[in-house]
């Protein structure tokens, strides 16, 4: 019954989903009345969770970045979601599989915070202002639904799909780079299967950092100083398979391989 539902169960449901490593149906098909607001709500109370066990925010991620992604979940804008010091994978760290459903790979350009970045009008100006420095990023996605199949409101309140990124150690100062032209290669196996440029990601990457700043600003929140912000997938997400290696290479930002 749609009655059962409230936003405290939907995010016992996730989490438990995601201790068990076991996938399941969308929770709009049971509790049609979730909306977006609502949805975001069920992502926070998931986080609060998350936090009384322990983790703690290190930045936000976006979602839905591509323009052709928003036109085919019919929004116009991006999602949020958080990030937690137990999503936090080193470089060279075997994925661990075990531990996740169906992880998916993608290739993000990351940016570390030097100043705490709030809205409302935020700009792309101001929020580059705000960047301490520009690094190469993989985000492994893993949604907590069969096939990752889901609407808006089911993968807002899932944290956007979050669950462990990879950040490379280097970072770059954000005022000697183009990162509308930062090209990036995604290969499997030494093949390349996707390229894109930072244009892919709203135009650019500092588009996506801004609407994040206003967006968190209407839930109260902000970017903090020294977070991590994940700007959003660059080309479409690559399953994790054993002994697969998946490299991304930039131009400028370096690369980095994550195996299974």
């Amino acid at each position: 019954m749609t009655t059962s539902w409230t936003i405290d169960r939907a995010a016992r449901v996730l989490l438990d989903r995601e201790a068990r490593r076991t996938d399941g149906g969308r929770i709009t098909d049971e509790w049609p009345g979730l909306d977006v607001a609502t949805a975001y709500q069920v992502q926070d109370a998931l986080l609060a969770r998350k936090k009384a066990d322990g983790e703690a925010v290190v930045g936000v991620k976006l979602g839905l970045t591509s323009r052709a992604k928003q036109r085919r979940m019919g929004i116009s804008s991006p999602l949020t979601g958080w990030l937690t010091d137990a999503m936090a994978l080193p470089v060279d760290v075997p994925v661990p599989l075990g531990g996740l459903i169906h992880p998916r790979v993608e290739p993000e350009i990351v940016f570390v915070m030097a100043e705490r970045l709030a809205g409302p009008g935020v700009t792309a100006a101001t929020a580059m202002a705000a960047v301490g420095s520009v690094h190469a990023g993989v985000e492994i996605i893993d949604s907590r639904y069969t096939d990752f199949a889901f609407r808006l409101p089911d993968v807002v309140a899932d944290n956007a799909s979050s669950a462990r990124f990879v950040v490379s150690p280097e970072g770059h100062d954000p005022r000697g780079l183009d990162l509308t032209l930062e090209a990036c290669l995604l290969s499997v196996d030494g093949e390349v299967v996707d390229s894109a440029t930072g244009a892919a990601v709203q135009g650019h990457p500092a588009e996506a950092l801004a609407l994040a700043a206003n967006a968190l600003a209407e839930r109260g929140s902000a970017i903090e100083a020294g977070w991590l912000v994940l700007t959003g997938g660059m080309t479409d997400a690559v399953f994790v398979e054993p002994g697969r290696p998946i490299t991304v290479e930039f131009t400028h930002l370096g690369r980095i391989t994550v195996t299974g």
